[in-house]
């Protein structure tokens, strides 16, 4: 037991050592910088983008909403002048604008 209890040591201080020694070279810490540059400008991305379609809603519930509104109105208005043309015998009077 003596014996392979020496075995394994050597194998965890090679696998140790080699552990170290890619750990502390220059490509494992320009690969981790460039990981940590990623991330940093996927959170800003991200940030801006909802930022951006925070704006977009907001706008649009604002500026076209109320549009879409009127218009729905002024198309009932325009259907019930034609549905009272037609049941009085009448011709329908010309669109309003």
């Amino acid at each position: 037991m003596a014996g392979g209890s020496s075995d394994s040591k050597s194998n965890s201080g090679l696998v140790s050592r080699i552990s170290n020694s890619i750990s502390g070279s220059g490509i494992m810490f320009h690969g981790k910088r460039a990981a940590s540059d990623a991330s940093y400008v996927t959170k800003k991305l991200l940030r801006s983008t909802g930022k951006a379609a925070w704006i977009a809603g907001t706008t649009f519930v604002i500026l076209v909403v109320p549009l879409i509104i009127e218009m729905d109105r002024e198309q009932q208005l325009n259907d019930l002048d034609l549905q009272q043309a037609t049941l009085l015998g009448t011709t329908p009077l010309p669109a309003r604008n």
